[in-house]
């Protein structure tokens, strides 16, 4: 079975580590998760190629934490209710203060 290639993503979305020593098998989950919070639309499409659409929807359905935004968007990419999705369960059972 031949290697898959390396997905090509934009330095800017892993800015806080060595970009060149990423582990794109061991850490999925942290790299599928960083694609989706900080990455457009090409690098979406990049991640959920090398990726896969079972193991890209397992990573965000039991993601801590994605902004609001990026969760619509997550939403729509996999095809899943918000209910679904434990960052907006938790986001849900901690409130924040009304703005005002």
């Amino acid at each position: 079975m031949a290697k898959k290639e390396k997905p090509i993503f934009n330095k800017r979305i892993f800015w806080d580590v060595v970009f060149e020593n990423i582990d794109y098998d061991a850490k999925a989950n942290f790299v599928i998760e960083r694609v989706f919070e900080r990455g457009d639309v090409e690098d979406i499409r990049n991640c959920r190629r090398y990726y896969g659409d079972e193991k890209v929807t397992e990573a965000l359905l039991n993601a801590k934490f994605l902004p609001e935004t990026r969760m619509y968007l997550a939403s729509a990419v996999i095809n899943k209710p918000l209910k679904d999705f434990r960052c907006y369960t938790l986001r849900q059972l901690n409130p924040t203060l009304f703005p005002y």
